[in-house]
């Protein structure tokens, strides 16, 4: 155990652990069907923020509702440190809203009645990002009630509309940005590399995320009266979706390349180190090989290219059997995840801009931009990623891996904008955990280990701002 952590708050977090409280208190939020995406349950989005609200009162802390133009976000300090306002202070960020639970038929069980299986804990949510959430929740709640302090002044943000892009957070920080000021910021949203090596993610690509439709005929036609005469949008779509890529896997969108900064030497060949067993991965995944743009590792390309992927394709008939008609409509929703220095707008023009030059004559297309996120990357060798990786060696008993990350957090790039101080992603969950995905899972060894993390960070973080003012992050 490291050394930081007060006795009395190891002993607190075994015994919660020994009876399943530390589970229970987490499935009660998993049972909340925060589905931000979803219009009907957002209902369900304030019922979350309210009840995390009154969680973190709980556990010690000052908390309200801040209220944005789309869905709410959970505002909670602890300010008494040592030194009052002058003391460090470490701003920490999740976000309780959930992915759609959809398609039902393939959980095993109820996505929002959380259950334990074999040390693992299975809900929508409960990895992304609820669980890790509730880490610092319970480390906080465990230092306050065993302590009556904490090592540092501790704000949270938790907010409502992570997996829609964050749509109106922006404003929110913009418009709070003087009570979330904070000499670091810690966000606990991203996996480990692996189940055996504590992680720090140091970089995160950003989102272009568009929507193309195809309209040909203004309504569905028998095949056998018209097929051959009039443009079948689902074929038109199919062209659009062929040219997005060269052979060598590379996005054939002009200027698409081009602010994108190539991953430095010494960077590749830190990841090359990287204990990654790709067949392991393969395995997990369950595909049959690695593959896309060529010239690059799996890692480097899921960590240091950019990439541009079809998210879903609907047109026509899709039920059982046989219909012969040539529809009216076909559409695809697209991601594209970016790398610094590109910028989602400039993206989606490229790639609006390419979609009406290959379209097939005989019919309309229509490219519509749903959300974005900048990407983001910061210095690992700075001292404070160095305290934080201390904590987590302790708490897990293995060494700090720094990696970087394929997914999108907007918040990071805006808050380390906005507040030009470090920021640490120390996530506790795994990469197979099946998040946006059915019968997603947490590990529950991983939990209550990085709940242990979570005390020793703030310690360890606090005390070295306290001993040296960080610069800014990269």
């Amino acid at each position: 155990m490291a050394p930081r952590i007060p006795a009395a708050v190891g002993e607190r977090l075994a015994k919660l652990a020994a009876s399943g409280g530390d589970v229970a208190d987490l499935a009660a939020f998993v049972a909340i069907p925060s589905v931000s995406a979803q219009p009907p349950h957002a209902p369900d989005v304030r019922r979350s923020a309210e009840f995390l609200r009154d969680r973190l009162r709980k556990a010690g802390l000052t908390a309200e509702i801040w209220e944005t133009q789309g869905h709410p976000s959970v505002y909670a300090e602890w300010l008494g440190a040592a030194g009052g306002e002058a003391a460090p202070t470490i701003l920490i960020y999740g976000h309780h809203d959930v992915q759609p639970p959809e398609p039902l038929e393939q959980w095993g069980t109820p996505p929002f009645t959380a259950s334990v299986r074999d040390g693992r804990l299975y809900g929508r949510g409960v990895v992304d990002d609820k669980g890790q959430v509730y880490c610092h929740v319970l480390a906080l709640e465990a230092l306050l009630q065993e302590t009556g302090r904490l090592p540092c002044n501790v704000k949270l943000i938790v907010e409502g509309e992570e997996e829609v892009g964050s749509a109106h957070f922006d404003a929110l920080i913009e418009k709070k940005k003087e009570r979330l000021r904070a000499d670091a910021v810690l966000v606990s949203d991203t996996p480990m590399l692996d189940r055996d090596h504590p992680s720090i993610c140091y970089g995160l690509r950003g989102l272009a995320y568009l929507e193309i439709e195809v309209a040909g005929p203004d309504h569905d036609l028998h095949s056998g009266g018209y097929g051959g005469g009039v443009a079948n949008p689902g074929t038109a779509l199919a062209e659009i979706l062929a040219s997005l890529h060269d052979k060598r896997g590379r996005v054939a969108v002009a200027g698409f390349y081009d602010d994108v900064v190539r991953m430095p030497g010494r960077e590749r060949k830190a990841i090359a180190k990287l204990p990654f067993d790709e067949a392991g991965w393969l395995k997990t995944v369950g595909a049959p090989a690695a593959v896309g743009e060529q010239g690059w590792t799996t890692l480097e390309r899921l960590w240091g290219r950019p990439t541009c992927d079809v998210m879903g394709v609907m047109s026509g008939y899709t039920g059982p059997g046989a219909k012969t008609i040539l529809p009216s409509r076909a559409l695809a929703k697209i991601s594209c995840r970016l790398v610094p220095d590109q910028d989602p707008g400039k993206v989606a023009s490229l790639l609006q801009a390419h979609v009406r030059k290959v379209a097939p004559a005989g019919v309309r297309v229509d490219v519509r931009v749903l959300h974005g996120g900048k990407p983001w990357r910061a210095e690992p060798r700075h001292r404070v990623f160095k305290a934080a990786a201390r904590a987590l060696e302790a708490a897990f008993g293995k060494p700090t891996v720094f990696i970087r990350e394929g997914g999108s957090i907007p918040f990071v790039r805006t808050i380390a904008d906005i507040l030009q101080v470090p920021c640490l992603l120390v996530g506790f969950g795994l990469p197979d955990e099946n998040a946006h995905a059915p019968n997603e899972w947490l590990d529950l060894s991983n939990f209550r280990k990085g709940t242990l993390a979570c005390v020793g960070l703030y310690a360890e973080v606090a005390a070295c701002i306290r001993k040296s003012p960080p610069k800014p992050a990269e």
